[in-house]
């Protein structure tokens, strides 16, 4: 089995993905074979292998991130069905496909599950230059998610309003897309200057959390710097 499901990969068209408004994006269903969303689902990482992030303040005044975080390295505890799940993301297929839709080479792959509890939300950003963009895969389940919980990532559209070292609210924006994230769906995404989204407040019962996994896309040779910078400051050594 695998757990990518390669033939929906491959009937993307990258063309039409870069030439989507306000930015490239993409929202579809079932890149994850049934047999492999079951699997990960089942064998999702705990909160006890995460780290809480809460009340971090960011950039530009923007309202912090709450969530617990699990960032991968090698040797990371998480299943069997996991570790084979990122071996396919870090194969050829996988990058040839990033390759093909963001239509570019020179890139590195990061990958973290973020959990989000009730009352979190992700305030209206736009990512660090060094990320060239993001592939969401969500694990809300019909079986363990309302839809009126929330978790959607909202794409946003400023027309051009707004500096992207600011902090607007979602209410602020001309347009926005929501996209869908209950069951196997995905979003992908590639940064621009003004690729704005984020996550409205969750509303689950305590106890609950928004569980993604996330592939961050870098560019090779800014992220490259962005360590040495990290490492010359004595920061923990992150990729993302």
């Amino acid at each position: 089995m695998t757990y990518l499901d390669f033939a929906r990969l491959d009937a993307m068209d990258g063309k039409a993905f870069r030439n989507t408004a306000p930015y490239p994006w993409a929202n579809p269903a079932g890149l994850l074979t049934d047999d492999g969303y079951r699997r990960l689902l089942e064998t999702m990482p705990t909160t006890d292998k995460m780290t809480p992030q809460f009340g971090h303040a960011r950039s530009h005044g923007q309202k912090p991130h709450d969530r617990y975080s699990l960032e991968y390295r090698e040797g990371v505890d998480i299943s069997p069905e996991w570790q084979a799940f990122i071996d396919e993301l870090q194969g050829d297929r996988y990058h040839a496909f990033i390759k093909r839709m963001f239509g570019r080479g020179l890139f590195k792959l990061n990958f973290h599950w973020h959990y989000a509890p009730r009352g979190a939300s992700v305030s209206p950003h736009c990512d660090a230059q060094r990320k060239l963009g993001s592939h969401i895969f969500y694990f809300s389940s019909p079986d363990n998610w309302q839809a009126d919980w929330g978790g959607d990532t909202v794409i946003l559209d400023d027309h051009g309003k707004f500096d992207r070292k600011s902090a607007p609210e979602f209410e602020d924006f001309p347009d926005a897309y929501e996209g869908e994230s209950m069951g196997n769906y995905s979003l992908l995404f590639q940064r621009q200057s003004k690729s704005w989204h984020g996550v409205r407040e969750i509303t689950c019962p305590e106890g609950m959390y928004r569980k993604v996994f996330i592939v961050v896309i870098n560019d090779r040779v800014r992220a490259a710097v962005r360590r040495i910078k990290g490492r010359l400051k004595g920061e923990e050594i992150r990729d993302v």
